[in-house]
């Protein structure tokens, strides 16, 4: 599967929910850890630290549709801590995930959007209406960067939801209520 790269997230209609997670990483050199991934802030970047694979755990308290997730990555001033090959595995917890896709890009600048609305939970094909992934836990897992580099740099993550549709009180038993 091949991602989209965008310059800017304000192109897609989405809402994000990376607030009602929890994220974790496999290791960090110190001062680049979680807190600079999730910062809003595109100068700072998270570094791994430690033996492959590396990993980006994002657990929720309750299941949440989830739709898109989103990297920022730069290769032009990163090179060979760009991550090339990325996994992303989503269940409950940690010891029962299941892999949803592997992507790979050449040499991204930009926002690398992986949509989940083309796949369920065992991998297949959409039907031709958008099917989010449901989850408590999400892994994205670095499986390869660029010339062969060792550790990563991943300067955002984006976890998309899609917008809820607006209730209407437009309906029979709305228009039978009286006040008075």
């Amino acid at each position: 599967m091949e991602a989209t790269i965008i310059k800017t997230l304000d192109v897609l209609d989405c809402r994000e929910v990376g607030s009602e997670a929890t994220f974790t990483i496999s290791s960090a050199k110190p001062g680049n850890g979680v807190e600079q991934l999730r910062d809003n802030n595109l100068d700072t970047y998270w570094q791994s630290d430690g033996a492959f694979p590396h990993t980006i755990n994002v657990q929720f308290l309750k299941r949440v549709s989830v739709s898109k997730l989103c990297l920022y990555l730069d290769y032009s001033t990163d090179e060979s801590y760009t991550p090339k090959k990325v996994s992303v595995s989503s269940g409950t917890c940690l010891h029962d995930l299941i892999d949803i896709t592997t992507v790979e890009f050449a040499e991204p600048n930009g926002w690398v959007v992986i949509d989940l609305n083309e796949f369920d939970l065992a991998g297949a094909s959409g039907a031709e209406e958008d099917i989010c992934i449901r989850t408590h836990f999400l892994q994205v897992k670095v499986l390869a960067m660029h010339q062969n580099g060792r550790d990563t740099h991943i300067r955002q993550i984006k976890v998309l939801a899609p917008r809820e549709a607006p209730r209407v009180m437009g309906d029979y038993s709305f228009d039978k209520f009286q006040t008075i």
